[in-house]
């Protein structure tokens, strides 16, 4: 099966060192991940020793300085891989937030020691990054969360609850978005680092049944008395929070939305092998102009989508990437692949039901993409107010 639905299409920042290091995510994909799908999906997560294997290939936090062991290389990179995870079929790598995402929060506002002590084993997988947002009670509207984190000394102690964290279960190390002042609305918001493992007050709930990305490891976190370092706040003082979030989400949505396109390329793929095999009437579908007609509407909307994202990937590449913009690639990329998934779904007939074809399971994973990083309703919403 191809690899790819373009295999001479390259962005203009995928310069030949940058296809190298997609050749190689690519056959790591193969060996590593791919393989392994069925046995995640029952677990509900994948195996520990997977982020080893990825920060040894040199596959995590490529963005990270490399005295500080990351690869010291642009946002390209992070897309590579993860565009390489949704062509092999992966469901269960929660990738983006462990690479993508906690560890420039770190690497932008963090001090020395914090970088030094933190973003080297991010890096090597010795250690799994989390970030928790969203609460029972609050999901796109961060100001009004609950969790709190009250200074006793050299100490946070912060309570709450988090839930729908990505790398729930495997996580070593948690970004908290907590309340030190709460009354101070967004100004009282502040990110708290949490080394976990063995904390007390710290608790892993349920790992939380969900529709699709059944080798994820989502769950709830409890935060009870838990004390934490007053060093592990993230930037000079209280009441940055907000500000550091605002300026990070339009990397999570970049994200999600190269996510998509690409979730959508590899549903084409699949559909289109599947058309060249299945027959009926005597001839395989493909040979019906309706399949084809499908097909090429899929196709093509890929190719834009890809174009759309790569644009979007360059200007994170030069630091020119606005809110609305990610936003809006957030938006359509998602969209899109809510689309593409569902035709090509219709095309296995019968089988696209059945979880044993990866097109099932592309349908279920495609459905959370308008969802996590901020609803698509709120995307608009950011978008409408630059008009």
């Amino acid at each position: 099966m191809p690899s790819s639905l373009f295999p001479e299409y390259r962005a203009a920042w995928e310069d030949d060192q940058v296809h190298d290091f997609r050749m190689h995510a690519r056959e790591f994909m193969a060996r590593e991940v791919t393989p392994h799908q069925e046995r995640w999906a029952q677990n509900k997560q994948v195996d520990r020793e997977l982020w080893n294997k990825m920060g040894a290939a040199g596959l995590l936090c490529t963005e990270i300085p490399e005295e500080l062991g990351g690869l010291g290389q642009h946002f390209g990179y992070e897309a590579v891989v993860q565009e390489e995870l949704c062509l092999a079929n992966d469901f269960c790598v929660g990738y983006g937030v462990a690479s993508t995402i906690v560890p420039p929060y770190i690497a932008n506002y963090g001090t020395d020691e914090q970088k030094q002590t933190w973003l080297p084993k991010l890096a090597s997988g010795e250690m799994v990054g989390a970030i928790a947002m969203t609460e029972p009670g609050t999901g796109s509207d961060l100001q009004n969360i609950t969790t709190t984190a009250r200074r006793e000394g050299d100490e946070y102690v912060i309570n709450g609850s988090k839930t729908f964290i990505t790398n729930g279960s495997l996580a070593d190390l948690v970004i908290i978005v907590c309340k030190t002042d709460p009354e101070g609305g967004h100004a009282g918001m502040s990110l708290i680092v949490a080394e976990v493992n063995d904390l007390p007050g710290f608790e892993r709930g349920r790992v939380l049944e969900k529709i699709g990305m059944h080798g994820q490891d989502t769950r709830e976190l409890f935060f009870n008395d838990m004390r934490v370092p007053a060093e592990n706040l993230l930037g000079t003082e209280e009441g940055q929070g907000f500000y550091q979030l605002m300026n990070q989400l339009g990397r999570e949505r970049l994200i999600i939305g190269v996510t998509g396109v690409a979730a959508a390329e590899a549903a084409v793929i699949e559909a289109l092998a599947y058309a060249r095999e299945r027959e009926a009437f005597g001839k395989p579908i493909l040979k019906f102009q309706n399949t084809r007609f499908v097909l090429a509407e899929c196709k093509a909307e890929v190719l834009a989508g890809k174009a759309f994202m790569d644009y979007c990937v360059q200007l994170a590449k030069d630091d020119k990437l606005d809110a609305a913009t990610a936003s809006m690639a957030k938006m359509w990329a998602t969209d899109k692949q809510g689309e593409v998934v569902d035709k090509c779904l219709q095309i296995f007939g019968g089988y696209g039901y059945m979880m044993e074809y990866p097109i099932a399971k592309a349908y279920a994973a495609a459905r959370v993409q308008r969802i996590y990083g901020g609803t698509n309703e709120i995307m608009k919403e950011l978008v409408g107010r630059t008009l």
